[in-house]
């Protein structure tokens, strides 16, 4: 089983996905309250099993609806990708991989350990 954990940053608590062999597989963004972060990992829970891939990295790529995982390259050419809610927003991004196929397994790791991970606090 995965967790998620929630740490104090500089401007607000924020939470790492991490999988169960501790590597982190996903990032949020600050929240103005450990409430509100933990709203965030509700929000990951709900949306990562079932979001849609959309891979920008393909010529011509096919929009998809929200809730939806962005795969694309980052400007050294890595590839990432960026989980949305249902309403657009930003809610989990992932680190850089060489390989797209690493990028797809992260996303796929993402989708299996969501749903089901506890939650840690490490205020």
């Amino acid at each position: 089983m995965g967790k998620f954990v929630i740490k104090q940053a500089k401007s607000g608590p924020m939470f790492n996905l991490k999988a169960r062999n501790g590597e982190i597989i996903g990032t949020s963004e600050t929240y103005s309250s450990v409430d509100a972060c933990k709203n965030g990992i509700a929000s990951v829970q709900k949306n990562a099993p079932v979001a849609n891939l959309e891979d920008q990295t393909k010529e011509g790529f096919e929009k998809a609806a929200n809730p939806k995982f962005e795969l694309y390259r980052d400007k050294k050419g890595e590839y990432r990708f960026r989980l949305k809610a249902g309403n657009g927003e930003i809610i989990l991004t992932g680190e850089g991989y060489v390989s797209k196929d690493g990028c797809k397994n992260g996303i796929a790791s993402i989708r299996k350990n969501a749903a089901d991970s506890i939650i840690v606090e490490e205020l």
